[in-house]
């Protein structure tokens, strides 16, 4: 495995060969502009009181904090970072009256105070990995344990509690469904693979790892519950956040790898027949429940990119489909929610505009 200075040394490399190939596919849309137009929105959005509000699930926070924070490391804004430590504050002062202990709150389902009601594993996943992105940006050694530690509290929670044989991971307290799912183990694989590389500890690596296996061992076009062809976009959204993750320490030419890179391939054929930007047919509505997560594909095809030779076609390739959602559907509103003035698909799409203009700073890799 390598050491930390080899993955900088890398990742500087692949920031000068995207930020070349960038230039070349620069389009009619500026992505620089729409970028920060959106971080700032994101910012006065997360400063509202939106506890207990319907439609305001903390998971599509978690997504622009994780995009404020590459807007931080780019600019370095204050008002970037203070937006995601307040917001962190707030999860973090829910999940202390949460249980079962080190739960976060996900804004609707059970509540601080609570002992019954469902619980879902892969919501805090995604909360977890807001809170994540805020602690290794603090400067404050005081400031980011209070971050980290509630981060592990999370992350030990599932891993003591809810991964199964095999390292596919439950949905937590979810009364419709008690085995491992592709949604939570996804969500929870990202976090388990950036926690290991904040820490050291090897129980995130070996949980990561797990992820990766038992997802590599399904077959989504007929995995169950929720299927590929009722999610469509999410499936892949999700599933993809172990791999983004976990690419760095999986060893080449192994047969793991190989079995990822071949999740990959199925992946982006996939997309390409779904993506409108680049011609394909969207079932999904982008402003729905399910549709919005189109919004962080092209995050997934620039990760992908950096790991295979034709990296300059495929960036050229997410490249039109996030002009396309930058000039059109990011402008119509929630279908789901229609007071929702910012919308789930903004918050997706901050993370493959967050990519794409600061290649690998989500993940600090």
């Amino acid at each position: 495995m390598l050491p930390k200075s080899s993955y900088c040394k890398i990742r500087i490399t692949v920031i000068l060969m995207i930020t070349a190939v960038s230039c070349l596919f620069a389009g009619e849309v500026d992505f620089n502009a729409k970028f920060f137009e959106l971080c700032d929105n994101a910012c006065v959005e997360l400063a509202r009181d939106n506890l207990h509000v319907r439609g305001k699930q903390h998971y599509r926070d978690s997504y622009s904090v994780r995009a404020l924070g590459v807007a931080y490391d780019m600019t370095g804004n204050e008002e970037y970072l203070e937006a995601c430590k307040k917001w962190s504050d707030k999860m973090i002062k829910l999940q202390n009256g949460m249980t079962p202990a080190g739960a976060y709150y996900m804004n609707y389902g059970r509540k601080p105070g609570e002992t019954t009601g469902n619980w879902y594993a892969a919501d805090c996943a995604s909360i977890a990995q807001g809170v994540l992105s805020t602690a290794v940006r603090c400067p404050k050694g005081s400031e980011k344990k209070v971050y980290m530690d509630s981060v592990k509290a999370y992350a030990d929670l599932v891993i003591e509690n809810y991964i199964r044989p095999g390292g596919g991971v439950t949905d937590g307290i979810w009364s419709k469904y008690d085995g491992p799912w592709w949604c939570s183990t996804g969500i929870f694989g990202g976090l388990a693979f950036s926690l290991y590389y904040e820490t050291g500890d090897e129980k995130y690596l070996n949980a990561g790892y797990g992820t990766i296996d038992w997802l590599n061992a399904q077959d989504l076009t007929k995995i169950t519950p929720y299927t590929l062809e009722e999610q469509g976009p999410a499936m892949y959204m999700y599933v993809l956040e172990a791999y983004a993750a976990g690419l760095p320490f999986i060893e080449p030419d192994t047969a793991r790898y190989k079995k990822v890179m071949a999740r990959y391939d199925e992946a982006l054929a996939w997309m390409e027949k779904m993506q409108v930007g680049r011609g394909g047919d969207n079932k999904w509505d982008y402003n729905t429940q399910w549709g919005s997560k189109s919004g962080g594909l092209a995050f997934h095809m620039y990760i992908y990119a950096k790991h295979v030779p034709d990296m300059y076609q495929i960036c050229k390739e997410a490249d039109k489909e996030l002009e396309y959602i930058c000039s059109e559907p990011i402008n119509d509103p929630d279908k789901a929610v229609a007071e929702n003035t910012f919308t789930q698909l903004m918050n997706f799409t901050m993370m493959s505009l967050a990519e794409r203009l600061s290649p690998g700073t989500m993940y600090r890799r």
